[in-house]
């Protein structure tokens, strides 16, 4: 009996020990991939909004990029591309990513940032390092049932070298296709492949985005303010993701053309630029520094981002969501800080993490992301805007394709869409 004992534990050391090596291998080998992609798509994008930054006059020209950016997608037959739900789907299950993929949100993301339209980088990130990584895969006949974690570790390298967060981008592939469950199984795989991608970053000049935060020590009644506040981002969560749907639907039911849709979505956000100035176009990064370092925002920047970023999207520009989550959350907060009684910087870094969190519903991911962007400052504080916004945001995202498998109010399980 005890020798049946040894041989099962010596059996079970060399199954792990197999796997343990195998894994580590390929996150290696996908880190690698993917990180050297996405440090060079990095690059590219910091190039084309500096371009753009000093021509200004170069936005007239999103109207003509979009009809480019239908045809790149319809000439490779993505008639109607998915983006990053197929990646979460492909992450969740055995739901296969087009190699074309890869290629085209690299071009589209590029085209888009070039020509003004207001976009981010991670989402596209995701998309590229999903489909870089199930293509490394597919090249090395990993079996079936392996390759959404070759998916998740194509995620974690791609996000960690773009934004230079690698313990965050570590943990959200495992806990962004369903809400409520973290995929551990994948847990090493994408530790590995995030932290080789960002030190391929770094090696090559990409730096991460970090902010100067003063530390808070826990105050009773900044505590509540504080909470008042996380309900309020909840709140600007939910508008988000509403307005972001609402509007791609409604583009494609008034102008089905895919064509006229993305000259008419490009035109508006010219005429948007006119009106409003060029400061949400891109990305917009430098408003959330000025968020957080000099407590300053226009009152009505995080709506002016949210419908500018909707009319890019919804129309067919490509790009992410996440950094426009980013200043959403922190020009709201800083005009919403203001009337509450917290210091503007850091009700807007609060308020970054909270409405990330309330658009993803991934609390620990925002955690995680806060302690990275602004080096463990108010940590109490931020732990409780990102629990009290991720449970009053309900079930909306960004994701169609993420599933709620845990209700958040109650101990069950649901299987359901979010929407």
């Amino acid at each position: 009996m005890n020798q049946a004992s040894e041989t099962t534990g010596i059996r079970r050391v060399n199954y792990y020990s197999r796997n343990f090596s195998k894994w580590v291998l390929l996150s290696v080998l996908v880190g690698c991939f993917v990180g050297g992609a996405a440090t060079l798509f990095g690059h590219i994008l910091l190039y084309v909004n500096d371009f753009r930054n000093a021509h200004s006059q170069i936005v007239w020209l999103l109207p003509f990029a979009g009809p480019v950016i239908v045809f790149l997608y319809r000439i490779s037959g993505s008639v109607n591309p998915r983006g990053t739900n197929l990646v979460i789907e492909a992450a969740r299950s055995e739901e296969n990513l087009p190699s074309r993929m890869a290629p085209l949100i690299f071009i589209s993301t590029i085209l888009t940032h070039l020509c003004g339209g207001s976009a981010g980088r991670e989402g596209a990130a995701l998309q590229l390092g999903g489909s870089l990584g199930q293509l490394l895969g597919d090249g090395l006949q990993i079996e079936d049932h392996s390759r959404n974690i070759m998916v998740m570790c194509g995620m974690s390298a791609g996000f960690s070298a773009l934004f230079g967060t690698p313990i965050a981008a570590a943990i959200f592939p495992l806990g962004l296709a369903s809400i409520g469950m973290i995929y551990y199984t994948a847990l090493v795989p994408c530790t590995v492949s995030s932290l080789i991608a960002y030190g391929i970053a770094l090696q090559f000049g990409l730096h991460p985005e970090r902010f100067a935060l003063a530390d808070t020590d826990p105050e009773l009644l900044l505590m509540l303010r504080v909470a008042l506040l996380a309900i309020l981002c909840a709140v600007v969560s939910i508008l988000m993701c509403a307005v972001l749907h609402k509007t791609g639907s409604l583009f494609q039911s008034i102008f089905p053309n895919p064509y006229l849709r993305i000259i008419i979505g490009g035109s508006l956000v010219c005429l948007g630029a006119v009106l409003f100035g060029h400061d949400y176009l891109g990305a917009g990064m430098h408003l959330i520094e000025r968020a957080v370092a000099e407590g300053y925002a226009v009152p009505a920047a995080f709506l002016l981002k949210m419908i500018f970023t909707a009319v890019t999207l919804g129309s067919g520009y490509k790009g992410g969501e996440i950094v426009p989550t980013l200043f959403v959350g922190a020009t709201f907060g800083c005009t919403a800080g203001g009337l509450l009684g917290i210091s503007p910087s850091l009700a807007a870094a609060l308020s970054m993490i909270a409405v990330f969190c309330g658009v993803t519903n991934c609390p620990v991911v925002s955690l995680l992301l806060a302690f990275e962007l602004f080096g463990f400052a108010a940590p109490e504080y931020f732990l409780l805007a990102v629990a009290i916004s991720y449970m009053l945001s309900g079930y909306r995202s960004l994701y169609s394709a993420q599933k709620i498998v845990h209700p958040k109010t109650e101990f069950a399980q649901l299987h359901r869409s979010t929407h």
